[in-house]
């Protein structure tokens, strides 16, 4: 945790100048000095024109619109400020040196602001994470599923669970620790009855098939087979620009090459692999090696084959068929007899390849689309602490140790505190005493 007594931060948040507007942000007990030193405070939460002096020669260094923002209902708990300057370079520069000349002020560090807001209650670490997700959005479904996390999706859940997840551990407290005052005896069944509810919710929550993650990092389609069946060029033409060099020769491809891609708002990374094939080249080995292992971990696979050459591939699950070259053969699209997964395209002329990329639209849209609220490995293996914790307490009701099952409880507790970062073992304490007016 931070010192009780903190510095006053500030920082630029409008990006680099020049722009039309840069708004430098102050947070912190000296905010309001800070302010009063450049202009005459304004009214709070109203913005007002004021031409700002430099604190120490008294020279006019910019007229912008300030505003005054007392805590703690601002946005890091603390009282903030914001001057909205004009953009240009000399200006900006100007008004920080004065502000870095006046006491109790420096610059903010990275993310010092949401960090702030987390220490104060104002934000949860769902969505201190939610607000880094939205901040790197590419596509339309990951700022979505940012947004959800931001305005509390899961940590909600997670709060929601903890709470009823205390008032479980408070019956199971008060049996083991006020056994000798005027307590129901029967205070087990009904505490394990909820914690049986709890963990059918958090399972039902971890069978998500990751779609959270894969939304988050993107779905990652490889495009693998044996070499010369035109895998760079497809990649070529799904992405539409010359992003991996294409030639006759086999082997051409060494190295996995990525390209990210926004297909109807879905994020999709394509992986274009080296050949798969025997060599004796132990620089193409390395590059065979790589691609089978990028196959292996892909949520997709496109198995490019040559057309003309009549080699022979099934569909299965998690692999598409892509016959390539049809342009030597004859036919285009679809092939309605393999059904789903099966595809003849052309990717030099172009014929087909539409087509293939509706479908992993398609794809990634089934695989992404439902809003999900594990987003991250950390989500997920809190999730699965608190779990497995309430499996154990579960499973201790036949031995009937009822200080083990407290225990198991209260992991399980804590594991959802992680979650959201907020742990306070005092709430059990205040739920028992609410509850049962014990003392009185």
């Amino acid at each position: 945790m931070m010192s009780a007594v903190r510095e006053t931060i500030f920082a630029l948040s409008s990006g680099r100048p020049p722009a039309a507007i840069a708004v430098v942000r102050l947070s912190g007990p000296a905010a309001r000095a800070a302010v009063e030193a450049l202009c005459k405070l304004p009214e709070p939460r109203r913005a007002a024109l004021r031409r700002l002096r430099d604190p120490a020669s008294k020279a006019v260094l910019d007229d912008a619109l300030v505003l005054w923002l007392p805590g703690p209902a601002t946005e890091t708990g603390e009282d903030m400020a914001e001057l909205h300057l004009h953009g240009g370079r000399a200006v900006v520069a100007a008004v920080l040196d004065a502000l870095a000349r006046l006491p109790g002020l420096r610059g903010a560090e990275a993310g010092e602001f949401t960090r702030r807001a987390f220490e104060n209650g104002r934000l949860d670490l769902t969505a201190v994470e939610g607000l880094a997700d939205l901040i790197f959005a590419e596509t339309e479904a990951q700022r979505a599923q940012a947004m959800r996390q931001f305005q509390g999706l899961l940590g909600g859940r997670a709060e929601t669970w903890r709470t009823r997840l205390i008032e479980a551990l408070a019956l199971v407290e008060a049996r083991i620790d006020f056994s000798d005052q005027d307590v129901p005896d029967d205070l087990i069944g009904p505490a394990l009855h909820a914690a049986r509810q709890l963990l059918d919710e958090i399972d039902e929550t971890l069978r998500d098939q990751r779609r959270g993650e894969r939304l988050r990092d993107g779905l990652v389609v490889a495009i693998a087979g044996p070499p010369n069946a035109g895998k760079s060029s497809l990649l070529n033409a799904i992405a539409k620009r010359e992003v991996a060099i294409v030639s006759p020769h086999a082997g051409t491809t060494r190295d996995v090459i990525e390209v990210h891609l926004d297909l109807h708002g879905f994020p999709v990374t394509l992986l274009d692999t080296a050949g798969i094939r025997e060599s004796d080249d132990p620089v193409e080995q390395e590059g065979v090696r790589r691609a089978r292992a990028r196959a292996a971990a892909a949520d997709l696979v496109l198995w490019v084959v040559d057309a003309a050459a009549g080699e022979a591939a099934g569909v299965e699950p998690g692999r598409w068929i892509v016959r390539n070259k049809i342009d030597l053969v004859g036919g285009a699209g679809q092939t309605p007899e393999s059904g789903n997964g099966a595809f003849r395209i052309s990717a030099t002329s172009g014929t087909g390849v539409d087509a293939l990329v509706a479908a992993l639209a398609d794809y990634a849209g089934t695989l992404l689309a439902e809003p999900a609220l594990v987003t991250r490995e950390r989500h997920r293996v809190a999730l699965a602490e608190a779990r497995d914790a309430l499996e154990r307490a579960l499973a201790e009701r036949r031995q009937g140790r009822e200080d083990i099952i407290a225990e198991e409880l209260r992991l399980a507790a804590r594991a959802l505190g992680r979650l959201t970062g907020r742990v306070d073992v005092e709430d059990i304490l205040d739920v028992i005493f609410r509850d049962f007016c014990i003392g009185k």
